[in-house]
Order: C-alpha cells, then sequence, then structure tokens
C-alpha cells in the first residue's frame, strides 16, 4: 500500500482494507473473513468477471473453507439499471449472504445499492481500471428514466489483483483514464461553486486527489502499453478519487458537468454501432467539452464585466422556469429541469455579489482556473494516445447533437458549473458558439 492511499484511508469513512499487488486473489477468503466473520458469501459476476477473476475467487472461497455461492447476471450486455436492483436484491434476500462483487463498475454499484438495502457491507473484487467508483460513496443507478447518485456506503473492503486488472481489454482501461480525467475540469467547477457559496471545497477531499492528479495523468504511454505498472497507477488515482468521494460523503469531487454528458447519454438510450457506450467514453467527450469551453472562458476579460447590466437582464424564477419546462418537455424525465433549476437558482443580489467576486478577482480566478484545467488539445492528445473517444463521432453522437446537449447539461443538476457562471454573466451563448462555431474545438461544418 502506498502511503498516500495509507493516508486517504485514514480520511475514508466506510472502506477498512484497500489491497493493491499482483496474484493476490488468494487472500480474499482472509479479508472476507475478517470482515465478516461466520457469514456466507454470494459472488456477484458476469460472463466475462467470471472467467477473469470470479472462477478462481470461488476456488479460493472453497479452498479456505468458505461457504460461497455464485450469482451470474444472466445479460452479456447491462448498464446499472434498477432491474438488477432487484434482482441482486433478490439474491441477497434468498441466501442471506454478504456480496462479493467480482466486476466493473456497473456490478460493484449494484453491490454497493444492494448490500445498503441490507444495512451490511460487501467486498469488491475489481477487474479493471475502468471507473472510480470501486472506493466511492454512492451508486450511479438508472430507476425511472433518470440516471441517480443513491447515497450508499463504498465496500469495507477491496482486493484488487493488479495482473487481472492490467489483463483487462485496453478499452475499459482507457475509459477508467478518461473517468479520471474528468476530475481535471471538474476541479475548476469545484472551485467555481466554491467562489460562489454553494459548494465550499474540503481541503482534505480535494488534495487526496488534486494533488497528485497531474502525476496519475502522466502515465498515459504506459497506460495505452498495458503496462502493469501504469495501470496501477491509474488504478491507485481512480481509488483516490473515490475516497475522495467518501470523505467529502458527495460525488462532487470527481463529477459535474463532464458526467453529466454521459447521463443525458445513459437517460436516452444512447447507443453506437449497436452497443450502450462505456460511462468512461461517454465522459471523455464531456471532458473535452468542458476543457473548449474553459479554453473559450479564459480568453475573456471580466473585469470590465458590467455586473449592473448582468443583474438586469437575469431572469426571474418564473422565467427560467418556463426555459427549464420547454428544454425538457420532451426528455425522458421533463420534470428534472425545472426541479433542479430551482435548487440552484439565485435571486437578482446574489447574482450581484457572485458577479462581483468574478469582476474583481478575475486575474486570479483565470490564473487559478488556468493552472487547473488542461487546454483542449492537451487532454484530447492524451485522450488519443490511451485510446479513449477523441471525438464524439467516436462514440456515435454528431456535433450537433452535442451542441443540443448542452442547455441539457447546464439545468440538470443542481450542481453550479462553469455554464451557470456563464448565464450569470451573459456571455453562455458566446461561449457556445465558440465552443461550435468556426474555428472551435467542435466547429460544425
Amino acid at each position: 500500500m502506498t502511503p498516500r492511499i495509507e493516508k486517504a484511508l485514514r480520511s475514508a469513512t466506510d472502506t477498512k482494507v484497500f489491497e493493491l499487488g499482483e496474484n493476490i486473489l488468494h487472500i480474499v477468503p482472509d479479508v472476507f473473513r475478517q470482515q465478516f466473520p461466520g457469514r456466507e458469501a454470494v459472488i456477484i459476476v458476469d460472463c466475462n468477471t467470471w472467467v477473469a477473476a470470479g472462477e478462481k475467487v470461488a476456488a479460493y472461497m472453497k479452498e479456505a473453507g468458505v461457504p460461497a455461492t455464485v450469482f451470474e447476471i444472466p445479460d452479456k450486455h447491462f448498464h446499472a439499471e434498477w432491474k438488477y436492483i432487484e434482482m441482486v436484491d433478490h439474491v441477497l434476500d434468498e441466501t442471506g449472504a454478504i456480496a462479493v462483487a467480482v466486476g466493473s463498475g456497473v456490478i460493484n454499484d449494484l453491490c454497493k445499492l444492494c448490500s445498503h438495502h441490507h444495512k451490511q457491507s460487501y467486498v469488491c473484487v475489481p477487474t479493471a481500471a475502468s471507473v472510480d467508483g470501486y472506493s466511492s460513496f454512492g451508486a450511479s443507478i438508472s430507476f425511472e428514466g433518470l440516471k441517480q447518485t443513491f447515497e450508499c456506503p463504498a465496500p469495507v473492503a477491496i482486493v484488487a489483483d493488479a495482473a487481472v486488472i492490467a489483463a483487462a481489454p485496453a478499452k475499459m482501461t482507457a475509459a477508467g483514464y478518461a473517468d479520471l480525467a474528468a476530475k481535471n475540469p471538474c476541479g475548476a467547477e469545484w472551485m467555481i461553486a466554491d467562489l460562489f457559496g454553494t459548494e465550499p471545497i474540503q481541503e482534505d477531499a480535494w488534495h487526496m486527489l488534486q494533488d497528485v492528479l497531474d502525476e496519475m495523468l502522466a502515465s498515459a504511454e504506459g497506460v495505452a502499453k498495458g503496462d502493469p505498472k501504469a495501470i496501477s497507477l491509474l488504478f491507485e488515482g481512480l481509488t483516490l478519487s473515490g475516497f475522495a468521494m467518501q470523505a467529502a460523503r458527495s460525488s462532487r469531487p470527481a463529477s459535474c458537468t463532464d458526467h453529466l454528458f454521459s447521463h443525458y447519454l445513459d437517460m436516452t438510450g444512447h447507443t453506437f454501432n449497436g452497443e450502450l457506450q462505456s460511462h468512461g467514453f461517454q465522459v471523455a467527450i464531456g471532458t473535452l467539452t468542458m476543457c473548449a469551453f474553459f479554453d473559450e472562458f479564459l480568453k475573456l476579460d471580466l473585469t470590465t464585466l458590467d455586473v449592473d447590466k448582468c443583474v438586469e437582464a437575469w431572469p426571474s424564477f418564473e422565467q427560467e422556469q418556463e426555459r427549464a419546462k420547454e428544454i425538457f418537455k420532451d426528455f425522458v424525465n421533463p420534470i428534472l429541469g425545472p426541479q433542479q433549476m430551482a435548487l440552484k437558482y439565485h435571486d437578482k443580489e446574489t447574482v450581484r455579489e457572485q458577479l462581483t467576486k468574478v469582476r474583481d478577482q478575475w486575474p486570479e480566478l483565470r490564473e487559478k482556473y488556468r493552472k487547473q484545467v488542461y487546454p483542449f488539445e492537451k487532454m484530447q492528445r492524451l485522450f488519443q494516445i490511451v485510446g479513449a473517444p477523441s471525438d464524439p463521432s467516436h462514440i456515435g453522437v454528431t456535433r450537433e447533437q452535442l451542441k443540443a446537449m448542452v442547455p441539457f447539461t447546464q439545468l440538470m443538476r443542481y450542481r453550479i458549473n462553469l455554464l451557470d457562471l456563464a448565464k450569470r454573466a451573459q456571455i453562455y451563448d458566446q461561449l457556445v458558439e465558440a465552443v461550435f462555431g468556426a474555428g472551435g474545438a467542435w466547429e460544425i461544418a
């Protein structure tokens, strides 16, 4: 265990054991017995993760005399949807056992929420460095057409076999790299929320991840080559992201507008070549889009911002409600936008205070944001190296479709973001045109 993981574990609220090393699946029975003495296990797998690690875990449990059954998710391709929550809940009801989640993000989220339903924890055995959700507080599940983060504790123990993780399909590792890279623009949006006073930065959660993020992302070449050391470093970064969420009791350290593009695609049932796209691949496009928005935002001189004019133009609550209703009227969940908009609407005087801070502190703020957010071209190059999507067409989304998602992502979560600042400062349309217009990162021909 590295010193930073050891330190992060002390701040984590749920996870007590984290083991990362090559060929360590044999320790799963001992870890299980230490955390759940006298209990039976149910090993949750799918057809791929059974081959990757599940069969070995089951054999080691049997050899060690730990009573364990196996439940395999019956579908080959599946996302974290409520019908699978009901399925795993039924398994835990029937067996009275403790879940051992052997798989990637979806299986982990299913076991996380279902274990919470049963007022117990579980053991996680990751099979790919594909997401940061293994160690995170909360599970992202589609429920009644809405992608929601349900509050639930992270696993009490994580046993990550580096050999298994390095052997995962390269696309899954690339997805994990993109998920980690999202913390780069996400961090700048947390700075904005902190400035506005809506979600103050929590120092322990911030430093746990942001202090080492550049180092983690610098391993792109090694990740692309499948180097176990580079992939272990990537997994460590993803784990730290999850621990930061545990410390914050929120996804704020790891998720903002970058993730909302992915949530939009999940909620609208997006597929490409007949397949659902991975969380990380969808987040890659959201991350690049937000880097592009920050590029254009940082070109502006907001020391000359006419705060009085912006406040005068700021719409009333009723006007914003009508705008949200119009945008979401044909959406799978029409009330999502109006609900979330209501949670983050601010009156004119609050907007005046927010914009005054932006104007008066702009040189300092611009420098802080510039140091935090990678330029679009740098992030795109890193994604090209690791094999993550570097253009929306790579996940079957046109630039026109991506542009049409922007109003949704601004409104679909209570969390203050760069687009909210742009709306207040009356530069929203300008930024959208700069990103999608002539010469923009996502220029529409």
